[in-house]
């Protein structure tokens, strides 16, 4: 509703084994799918901007999405993290039980033991090949993926050379704020922020 009320066409898919979708998710099919539906709206959208947009253990199908159109020389305009990990190792790590509490459908990852040795979602190596605009929104009281893998995540890119005629940044929301994994949608921020980094990424794409 944000971005529709911005302006915005928002086109989102149930991964592949949920929802109306059929198979089984892997982490190579996930973002197979993603760069179909990607396909898809590029033949259709004409010369718009078409930016990427990946929520929690979506920021590892946006990221390997946008890693492999940059390799092939297509780049979305933006692609936007929001409380994005480092790895999905790192992510467990920091925070054992929270992908069994928190993404509801996901236990695949952890409870079996064969599909976790191939799980990577690997954000954080992902980044040093990714040459695009690049916004980053995290909670600090996120109690999911914890704020310092987002900001850990932000540093790799700031500093990777792919990044270098790119904007890349980190936008906070306080503690205060009670935004936590799923609630920054609700920023009255966020519309400014959106139009000031989109419209900056814009001017960049085009000049």
């Amino acid at each position: 509703q944000v971005l529709s009320s911005l302006g915005y066409h928002v086109v989102t898919f149930d991964y592949r084994g949920w929802g109306d979708s059929i198979g089984s998710p892997s982490e190579m099919g996930m973002t197979y799918d993603a760069l179909h539906v990607f396909d898809w709206i590029k033949a259709r959208s004409g010369d718009n901007a078409v930016y990427i947009w990946g929520h929690s253990l979506g920021t590892g199908v946006a990221t390997n999405l946008v890693r492999r159109l940059c390799e092939r020389e297509t780049p979305p305009d933006a692609l936007i993290l929001e409380s994005p990990f480092t790895n999905i190792r790192e992510e467990a790590r920091s925070h054992p039980f929270s992908i069994y509490r928190y993404f509801p459908g996901f236990d695949w990852f952890f409870l079996d033991p064969i599909t976790t040795s191939g799980i990577k979602f690997a954000n954080d190596e992902n980044v040093k090949y990714i040459s695009c605009s690049l916004l980053i929104l995290h909670a600090e009281d996120d109690p999911v993926v914890p704020f310092h893998l987002g900001k850990k995540l932000y540093n790799i890119a700031a500093t990777s050379r792919s990044f270098r005629d790119y904007k890349v940044q980190f936008v906070p929301f306080h503690t205060d704020l009670g935004y936590r994994h799923k609630y920054i949608y609700r920023s009255p921020e966020l519309p400014r922020i959106l139009r000031e980094f989109l419209g900056k990424s814009e001017h960049e794409h085009h000049h």
